[in-house]
Protein backbone atom coordinates (compact mmCIF):
# COMPACT_ATOMS: atom_id res chain seq x y z
CA UNK A 1 0.00 0.00 0.00
CA UNK A 2 1.32 3.43 -1.01
CA UNK A 3 0.55 5.76 2.04
CA UNK A 4 -0.47 9.12 0.15
CA UNK A 5 -1.26 12.64 2.63
CA UNK A 6 -5.09 11.57 2.03
CA UNK A 7 -4.47 8.32 4.18
CA UNK A 8 -3.44 10.06 7.96
CA UNK A 9 -5.50 13.32 6.79
CA UNK A 10 -8.77 11.08 6.62
CA UNK A 11 -7.27 10.28 11.06
CA UNK A 12 -8.48 13.93 11.95
CA UNK A 13 -12.06 14.51 12.06
CA UNK A 14 -12.14 10.52 13.48
CA UNK A 15 -9.98 11.70 16.39
CA UNK A 16 -11.11 15.15 16.45
CA UNK A 17 -14.49 13.49 16.92
CA UNK A 18 -13.22 11.24 19.72
CA UNK A 19 -12.14 14.02 21.33
CA UNK A 20 -15.13 15.78 21.41
CA UNK A 21 -16.81 12.49 22.78
CA UNK A 22 -13.89 12.22 25.32
CA UNK A 23 -14.62 16.07 27.05
CA UNK A 24 -18.36 14.92 27.06
CA UNK A 25 -17.49 12.08 29.16
CA UNK A 26 -15.26 14.56 31.33
CA UNK A 27 -17.63 17.04 31.79
CA UNK A 28 -20.75 14.72 32.64
CA UNK A 29 -17.91 13.14 35.40
CA UNK A 30 -17.24 16.39 36.47
CA UNK A 31 -20.72 17.84 36.71
CA UNK A 32 -21.32 14.21 39.05
CA UNK A 33 -18.42 14.36 41.11
CA UNK A 34 -20.05 17.91 42.34
CA UNK A 35 -23.47 16.45 42.42
CA UNK A 36 -22.01 13.35 44.82
CA UNK A 37 -19.34 16.13 46.81
CA UNK A 38 -23.24 17.58 47.92
CA UNK A 39 -24.29 13.82 48.58
CA UNK A 40 -21.50 13.25 50.48
CA UNK A 41 -21.67 16.50 52.41
CA UNK A 42 -25.14 15.15 53.51
CA UNK A 43 -24.89 11.92 54.56
CA UNK A 44 -21.40 9.98 53.26
CA UNK A 45 -23.05 6.35 52.45
CA UNK A 46 -21.43 2.98 51.17
CA UNK A 47 -23.12 3.70 48.20
CA UNK A 48 -21.42 7.13 48.16
CA UNK A 49 -17.80 5.94 48.34
CA UNK A 50 -18.48 3.11 46.42
CA UNK A 51 -19.62 6.37 43.47
CA UNK A 52 -16.43 8.07 44.64
CA UNK A 53 -14.24 5.24 43.86
CA UNK A 54 -15.41 4.77 40.78
CA UNK A 55 -15.64 7.96 39.45
CA UNK A 56 -11.96 8.64 40.62
CA UNK A 57 -10.70 5.46 37.75
CA UNK A 58 -13.20 6.49 35.30
CA UNK A 59 -11.57 10.29 35.37
CA UNK A 60 -7.97 8.74 34.64
CA UNK A 61 -8.85 6.77 32.30
CA UNK A 62 -10.22 9.34 30.61
CA UNK A 63 -7.03 11.61 31.09
CA UNK A 64 -5.58 8.95 29.65
CA UNK A 65 -7.64 8.40 26.28
CA UNK A 66 -6.87 11.77 26.18
CA UNK A 67 -3.71 11.83 26.12
CA UNK A 68 -3.72 9.13 24.12
CA UNK A 69 -5.77 10.08 21.40
CA UNK A 70 -3.42 13.60 21.27
CA UNK A 71 -0.51 11.36 20.53
CA UNK A 72 -2.23 9.69 17.80
CA UNK A 73 -3.24 13.32 16.37
CA UNK A 74 0.26 14.30 17.07
CA UNK A 75 1.18 11.20 15.32
CA UNK A 76 -0.56 12.09 12.03
CA UNK A 77 0.58 15.11 11.83
CA UNK A 78 4.16 13.64 11.86
CA UNK A 79 3.95 11.52 9.44
CA UNK A 80 1.95 14.14 6.53
CA UNK A 81 5.34 16.17 7.74
CA UNK A 82 7.45 12.70 6.83
CA UNK A 83 5.63 12.67 3.66
CA UNK A 84 5.92 15.56 2.80
CA UNK A 85 9.82 15.61 3.14
CA UNK A 86 9.57 11.98 1.15
CA UNK A 87 10.58 10.10 4.19
CA UNK A 88 8.31 7.57 3.39
CA UNK A 89 9.97 4.83 5.58
CA UNK A 90 9.66 6.43 8.40
CA UNK A 91 6.21 7.76 7.75
CA UNK A 92 5.00 4.49 6.90
CA UNK A 93 5.92 3.39 11.00
CA UNK A 94 4.76 7.10 12.23
CA UNK A 95 1.52 5.98 10.78
CA UNK A 96 1.57 3.04 12.04
CA UNK A 97 2.05 4.00 15.52
CA UNK A 98 -0.61 6.67 14.78
CA UNK A 99 -3.00 4.22 14.34
CA UNK A 100 -1.85 1.88 17.35
CA UNK A 101 -2.39 4.99 19.68
CA UNK A 102 -5.81 5.85 18.54
CA UNK A 103 -7.01 1.63 19.16
CA UNK A 104 -5.44 2.14 22.75
CA UNK A 105 -7.25 5.50 23.16
CA UNK A 106 -10.78 3.43 21.85
CA UNK A 107 -9.89 0.51 23.79
CA UNK A 108 -9.53 2.39 27.13
CA UNK A 109 -12.60 3.81 26.22
CA UNK A 110 -14.21 0.75 25.89
CA UNK A 111 -13.41 -0.04 29.74
CA UNK A 112 -14.02 3.31 30.90
CA UNK A 113 -17.77 2.66 29.12
CA UNK A 114 -17.59 -0.79 30.86
CA UNK A 115 -16.90 1.35 34.52
CA UNK A 116 -20.02 3.72 33.92
CA UNK A 117 -22.37 0.98 33.33
CA UNK A 118 -21.19 0.01 36.91
CA UNK A 119 -21.70 3.42 38.22
CA UNK A 120 -25.22 3.23 37.37
CA UNK A 121 -25.43 -0.42 38.72
CA UNK A 122 -24.47 1.03 42.43
CA UNK A 123 -27.21 4.12 41.57
CA UNK A 124 -29.81 1.54 41.06
CA UNK A 125 -28.46 -0.05 44.17
CA UNK A 126 -28.87 3.20 46.11
CA UNK A 127 -32.52 4.19 44.69
CA UNK A 128 -33.60 0.50 46.18
CA UNK A 129 -32.07 1.07 49.14
CA UNK A 130 -34.07 4.02 49.56
CA UNK A 131 -37.69 2.46 48.76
Amino acid sequence: MTLTMSIPALLFPAISLTMLAYNARYLAIAALIRQLYEEYLVSSSKNTVLQIKNLRKRLSLIQNMQAIAILSFLTSVITMFLLYIEKLVWANLVFGISLLLLMISLFLSFIEVQISTKALAIRLDTIEENR
